[in-house]
């Protein structure tokens, strides 16, 4: 999390930064954090990030942003801050192979530059062309269509080959349909939320489950004893890469942090 590298991680690193002063603030437009989470995980993950310092601004808008600034528009009012750093974290548009789809097939995109398929993933006018994981927009499934995350992404490449072994065999198979497999986030230093549906956790439990699902997800056996190796060392010692002290044109000391590897 930020909010924990700005206040602990970074705070010993610079003799004329104070980072621990970081000022952190989260603009969400909906009513809570965390919204496709129940509300109880989402109040536990408000209450782990402001344990941390971080601001939290519910149903407020970002109106505008420029260099120096940020204006935020709150109960029909508006609000403006500095801030020299912003994250934007609504969302990214699809690849550009949506467009070229569309160009030579004729089919819709989304505002986002996804693909509108059909049921069975396939392009209209087009069964022999699939659109899968975050270039798709699977509208077929509830009032909203799928999110762009891995497990829906797994789960319609394997849909995908399925139909067409059973179409060389001349054997015909229902539309897709995506089985949630639960959701994980986590929010900083020993806290997490999980929703499983049939199971719900919250911090110091929910953010070990969620170091081992990713673990467990990653190809190779020395790819995960290597994360595992350079995670734990970051937690025990709270270092996120090599520090270098270099020499400022103003003839102050800086410090610099490499990349750590991943």
């Amino acid at each position: 999390a930020l909010a924990d590298l700005a206040h602990r991680t970074l705070k010993s690193d610079f003799r004329h930064i104070d980072t621990s002063e970081t000022r952190i603030i989260l603009v969400e437009g909906m009513d809570r954090v965390l919204p496709p989470f129940d509300p109880e995980l989402s109040a536990e993950a408000r209450r782990a990030l402001e344990k941390l310092g971080v601001e939290i601004r519910t149903r407020t808008l970002v109106t505008k942003i420029d260099g120096e600034e940020v204006t935020f528009l709150h109960e029909n009012q508006n609000e403006t801050i500095h801030a020299n750093t912003v994250l934007w974290a609504a969302g990214v548009r699809a690849s550009k192979m949506g467009k070229v789809l569309a160009e030579r097939t004729g089919a819709e995109l989304d505002r986002a530059g996804r693909v509108m398929v059909e049921a069975d993933l396939s392009l209209p006018n087009h069964p022999d062309i699939f659109v899968v994981g975050d270039l798709a927009h699977y509208a077929h499934q509830g009032d909203r269509p799928l999110p762009g995350v891995a497990p829906v992404a797994m789960q319609q490449g394997q849909y995908v080959a399925k139909l067409i072994t059973s179409r060389i065999k001349n054997q015909a198979i229902g539309s897709f349909r995506y089985k949630p497999s639960g959701s994980l986030a986590i929010i900083g230093r020993n806290e997490a939320v999980v929703d499983f549906g049939w199971m719900k956790l919250k911090g110091f439990p929910a953010w070990l489950l969620w170091l081992f699902v990713h673990v467990y997800y990653l190809i190779e056996f020395d790819n995960k004893l290597v994360v595992m190796t350079q995670w734990t060392w970051n937690y025990l010692t709270r270092n996120q890469g090599v520090r270098l002290i270099t020499q400022a044109k103003d003839g102050k000391n800086q410090a610099k942090t490499a990349p750590a590897e991943t």
